[in-house]
């Protein structure tokens, strides 16, 4: 899911103050631990070798982020594509790959198991 800051509804908007909210983004019941991240990634850089291996050759860890700059396209299980670009949120579910367009700076926030056994799997494979 894909949200541009721009089609975020606000909540409260005073002099020098604008509260934006989308509900509805995503559920973490049953993850446990979350853990913050920030990846600097260059244009080029696409995941589909470094997720060979895991179920469906896909990152099966659910993120919720921001793009800070730059462009990222994600590929699920089906072959759809979207892409988010910066100031957009984004929430990625299971079964995803990733290729960057344009290098790209992003926060995310996702289930700290789940995604630490992608992360290992990853360094594993560059080994």
């Amino acid at each position: 899911m894909r949200v541009a800051k721009e089609d975020v509804e606000i909540k409260l908007e005073l002099p020098g103050v604008v509260v934006r909210q989308h509900r509805d983004f995503g559920d973490v019941g049953g993850y446990g631990r979350i853990s913050g991240e920030y990846f600097t990634l260059a244009a080029g850089v696409d995941t589909t070798p470094l997720f060979q291996g895991l179920e469906g050759n896909l990152c099966q860890c659910p993120h919720w982020g921001y793009v800070l700059s730059g462009r990222i396209t994600t590929t699920d299980a089906d072959g759809l594509q979207e892409t988010v670009s910066a100031n957009d949120l984004f929430h990625w579910p299971p079964g995803h790959n990733v290729h960057v367009d344009d290098d790209a700076e992003i926060v995310m926030f996702s289930p700290q198991h789940e995604h630490t056994e992608v992360i290992d799997h990853m360094i594993e494979k560059t080994r």
